[in-house]
């Protein structure tokens, strides 16, 4: 890019990010029915917008390949558009995180002080191919009193384009379709904005691990981390069969290319004569390909499909998959599993399916994950399975947020002193 160019592109986003922070001051003068109101209105208007939002997306489809893993994070369909306006309606009756008293209490000297839960102000959001987050981000910015700068990828650029002038459609009336702007889609423009600590409070990158790695590199802006997903689920010695078969079925297939699938499954190597019912469905059903150890594919050949089965190469362990491939890794005992998870794991959702209660709570402690779990599966990792409604990201970092990240996560606080008429001495 020119000097030239670079310079307008610059100018273009200090124009609008300067209107987005702006807006952001006149957000906290909604009352929080007349949040709720606009955020229904929005829900409201995807019906009747549903052809335009389609012919869009089918736009930003027919450029990426059917075989890509990004394509079903890119597609948007009926069924899903009345679900994101479900999840809509579900954040608008949410309880308002804005104004809760954290603490409070009164000093000798007779200050009042009291600790309350603000808006962290303009949040910029960066994604990739996934046009869902659009409006998900909207909602919860929007609830939580945040404006929010919108910066997806250009593998999704024309729908993203028909989603936020939708929502700054809505927005209009009430003077506040600045307090969402979505940034120029190309690669250029996010160092501009990741230098914007005048107008940006905070961002949070979603993604693959090489995005999420630039933005922590190259960010002035505080950032909230929302890493890859490499998941883990240990299928110990006191493991049930049945109950293992179904977790790793769902943790793996259910939906492949999202960041809370399944990558890696640690067999206790008393347990490998049923690794084959653990993976009968993945191979009958899902045609999943399994990267296993020597002895995992010793067991594998005589059961799982040839076509489907292949040695394990070093590679495939620490590798965030998004498709329906699996890594197997034989363990002796759990002390080897928890050695090979805080190796491998992204610190994002980690399993393990086990009947003894000891080992369960040694798993709780020891692994260094957002979220842990025993007996269930890794894909319950998601804001509204949580009950936060839509979520954020899932933040596997431990500074501000950790795991999904619902409407409190996007605040702050900030402290409030009555007093009458007191001075230090």
């Amino acid at each position: 890019m020119s000097t030239t160019s670079d310079s307008n592109l610059s100018t273009e986003i200090e124009s609008s990010l300067s209107r987005t922070a702006s807006a952001a001051r006149r957000l906290v003068r909604l009352t929080s029915p007349e949040v709720d109101v606009i955020l229904r209105e929005v829900a409201d208007r995807i019906p009747s917008a549903m052809p335009g939002l389609l012919v869009a997306n089918a736009l930003d489809l027919a450029r990426m390949d059917t075989a890509d893993p990004k394509y079903d994070r890119l597609l948007l369909s009926e069924k899903r558009l009345e679900s994101i306006a479900a999840d809509l309606r579900q954040v608008a009756d949410l309880p308002s995180p804005l104004g809760r008293i954290l603490e409070e209490t009164t000093r000798p000297n007779g200050l009042f002080l009291q600790k309350i839960s603000v808006p962290l102000g303009v949040l910029c959001i960066v994604y990739e191919s996934r046009p869902n987050v659009t409006f998900d981000a909207f909602a919860l910015a929007f609830k939580s009193g945040n404006a929010v700068v919108l910066k997806g990828s250009r593998d999704a650029h024309d729908s993203n384009e028909a989603i936020v002038a939708l929502i700054r459609d809505v927005l209009r009336p009430h003077g506040l379709e600045d307090a969402v702007w979505l940034a120029p889609s190309e690669r250029e423009a996010l160092p501009h904005l990741l230098r914007a600590d005048r107008w940006i409070n905070a961002v949070i990158p979603r993604g693959s691990q090489g995005l999420i790695d630039f933005v922590r590199a190259n960010a002035r802006v505080p950032v909230i981390e929302t890493g890859a997903g490499i998941v883990h689920t240990y299928f110990d010695r006191a493991g049930d069969l049945e109950k293992g078969r179904r977790i790793v079925e769902n943790a793996k297939a259910r939906r492949v290319s999202v960041c809370n699938a399944l990558d890696c499954l640690l067999v206790h190597r008393e347990r490998l004569a049923d690794l084959p019912d653990l993976l009968q469905v993945l191979g009958e059903k899902h045609a999943c390909n399994v990267f296993a150890d020597a002895p995992a594919l010793a067991v594998l050949k005589k059961n799982y499909p040839d076509a489907l089965l292949f040695p394990a190469a070093p590679e495939h362990y620490g590798t965030e998959f998004l498709s329906m491939q699996l890594a197997v890794k034989t363990v002796d005992n759990l002390e080897e599993a928890l050695e090979h998870i805080a190796l491998y794991s992204s610190k994002h959702s980690e399993s393990i399916v086990t009947e003894d209660a000891a080992t369960a709570d040694l798993f709780f402690r020891e692994v260094d994950a957002a979220v842990v779990y025993a007996n269930a599966s890794t894909a319950f990792t998601d804001g509204g399975e949580f009950g936060f409604g839509a979520e954020i990201g899932i933040s596997t970092q431990k500074l501000h947020a950790r795991g999904p990240m619902g409407l409190r996560e996007i605040t702050s606080y900030k402290w409030l002193v009555r007093g009458h008429g007191q001075v230090r001495g």
